[in-house]
């Protein structure tokens, strides 16, 4: 008799994921930032940065993790946190930078985003980091309010080029005690 499973098996993602992550990871985006954006600078940031060969470069990068949350044997989140030198922006050795971390929209509000960071947070103390930090795009009200209450505190901004647009990313950081 088959024990159908109700929760998410989070685990870290092989190559033989690649093709279901990257159709997920599109859907995921899409959803997260059609609203407020204008269409050609989805479509060039998604030719850009989320395409077959970028995640072949990225899940084969040595300074990057991807954790995806499986249900029924479908990914329907993941995460991707990158040590130095693949860090975007902060680049500090004591850090680790949550970059991506997306959940289907049928998901949001699941406990899921949650089970994805604290597998982030708990990497990063396995790696001895001092804190973890992330870039939210300003105007995503949603994921400031998910990662603030998560502890996470909001630190400064930096630039983000989407398409012909510069955008605001806050940066946000989760200190660690010892």
């Amino acid at each position: 008799m088959e024990n159908p499973s109700t929760e998410p098996v989070i685990r870290k993602a092989t190559q033989a994921d690649l093709g279901d992550l990257l159709h997920m990871a599109r859907t995921a985006f899409l959803q997260a930032f059609t609203a407020g954006n204008k269409p050609e600078n989805v479509a060039a940031y998604l030719a850009e940065a989320i395409t077959l060969n970028q995640f072949e470069k990225e899940l084969a990068n040595s300074a990057s993790t991807f954790f995806v949350a499986e249900l029924e044997g479908e990914i329907i989140a993941y995460t991707k946190v990158n040590l130095v030198p693949a860090q975007t922006d902060v680049h500090d050795p004591d850090s680790l930078e949550i970059a991506r971390l997306y959940v289907l929209e049928e998901y949001l509000g699941s406990g899921l985003g949650k089970k994805l960071l604290d597998t982030a947070i708990y990497f990063a103390k396995q790696h001895q980091k001092k804190y973890l930090w992330l870039g939210v795009w300003e105007h995503n009200a949603r994921a400031i309010r998910f990662y603030e209450k998560n502890g996470l505190r909001i630190f400064g901004s930096h630039p983000f080029p989407f398409g012909d647009e510069i955008q605001n990313d806050f940066l946000m950081r989760l200190d660690f005690q010892d």
